[in-house]
């Protein structure tokens, strides 16, 4: 916990003064650009990985970066990206995956996840996921795979099929790999060209 207080003072001292009056302006204006959807990893920075400011980046991080298929039912990831695109008008939407992702891994090695009852039952909206797979086992295809899973699930939400058909948003899929820093663009015309951002 001390680490965490001598953040908040450092931030406090140093990063808040040299950038107050972009706080300032935040205080009253909130127009985010995009909506990005990561995984809850601490090893996944959204803000780091794109290089943006404070207020430019609506963020929703779950567990695998899991969006579940629109219910009638209220949750806190549907009410986020309800807001994000109805109200905030967001432009675009990544749904961005990682390599090593512990999610992806228990998935596609068959992990038990009895003593863990409410993470295997979040996983299940990635049921779909390992079913097209290239190969069981394989948690770098299974990640990529979920991407597109997930995006998928996105578009069921009533506020995302309204802003697509209206051509007021974009959606992308992105794979974060740790390592390298290289950031892969699933959903570009080229599959294979990593992100110059």
């Amino acid at each position: 916990m001390q680490d965490l207080s001598d953040g908040v003072a450092r931030f406090q001292e140093d990063v808040f003064p040299a950038k107050a009056e972009l706080f300032a302006h935040l205080a009253t204006h909130h127009a985010p650009h995009a909506l990005f959807i990561s995984c809850s990893d601490a090893r996944v920075v959204p803000e780091l990985i794109t290089g943006t400011e404070p207020g430019e980046l609506f963020v929703i991080r779950t567990a695998g970066n899991l969006v579940p298929a629109y219910t009638s039912e209220a949750d806190g990831v549907a009410a986020s990206i309800e807001y994000a695109v109805a109200a905030l008008g967001v432009k675009d939407i990544v749904v961005c995956g990682h390599s090593a992702c512990g999610a992806m891994t228990a998935l596609a090695e068959g992990h038990d996840l009895s003593g863990a009852p409410a993470v295997a039952t979040w996983l299940r909206q990635a049921d779909a996921s390992p079913a097209r797979a290239t190969a069981d086992g394989d948690v770098p295809a299974l990640v990529r795979q979920n991407v597109f899973a997930q995006l998928a699930n996105l578009a069921t939400h009533p506020s995302v099929t309204r802003a697509l058909a209206a051509g007021k948003v974009t959606l992308h899929g992105w794979v974060y790999d740790i390592p390298t820093g290289r950031v892969e663009d699933l959903t570009a015309a080229s599959h294979a060209a990593p992100l110059a951002v």
